[in-house]
């Protein structure tokens, strides 16, 4: 399920570079189941990102059941790319864990990306549909997936098999670049 990249006669897992240059959000999908195992991994991947303190605030809400997926749906008016994904990921954010405050939206971010990017680096697609800070978002999830209140949902993801490619796209702009000063 690794992406591998041909170079001659050779092939080669997808390099990290390769991975942030052409990670783009799918919103075409063909229905395929993904293994525990793969799902495991982005999991992983998540878990594994940079945080504050090493307070790990995330905690993580898999939907698998279709009934479920809906509900991301009904919640979230530009979802309906999930009816054809196999899994979908909420990050949340955990108020219980907090020992540095203000720092969780950084954390579930970080998270969040390294999720996208273990999918995309496993072959799969993702889109990140963004829960906080739209109130009406955040308590229509809150309530749909039975969070306590000490629960931010901050993004879903939809992972699956990409129905579509997207060209890499070169964002670097040197315009934005400031060295040692403004």
């Amino acid at each position: 399920m690794i992406r591998l990249i041909r170079v001659g006669f050779y092939l080669f897992p997808m390099e990290i570079l390769e991975a942030l240059y052409t990670r783009r959000s799918i919103r075409k999908f063909e229905f395929k189941n993904i293994s525990d195992e793969v799902l495991r991994k982005i999991l992983r991947a998540g878990m594994s990102a940079p945080n504050s303190g090493g307070q790990r605030l995330w905690q993580f809400v898999v939907i698998k059941d279709r009934d479920q997926m809906e509900k991301i749906i009904a919640a979230y008016p530009y979802a309906k790319m999930l009816r054809d994904v196999p899994i979908a990921i909420i990050v949340c954010f955990d108020k219980s864990r907090e020992k540095y405050e203000e720092r969780w939206q950084m954390d579930c971010a970080t998270a969040s990306l390294n999720i996208l990017l273990a999918a995309h680096g496993l072959g799969l697609g993702g889109v990140w549909l963004e829960i906080y800070p739209i109130d009406e978002r955040v308590k229509a999830i809150r309530e749909s997936f039975d969070m306590p209140e000490y629960v931010v949902p901050f993004a879903a993801f939809g992972i699956g098999h990409p129905a579509e490619e997207k060209p890499e796209l070169d964002r670097y702009e040197e315009s934005l670049i400031h060295y040692d000063s403004w």
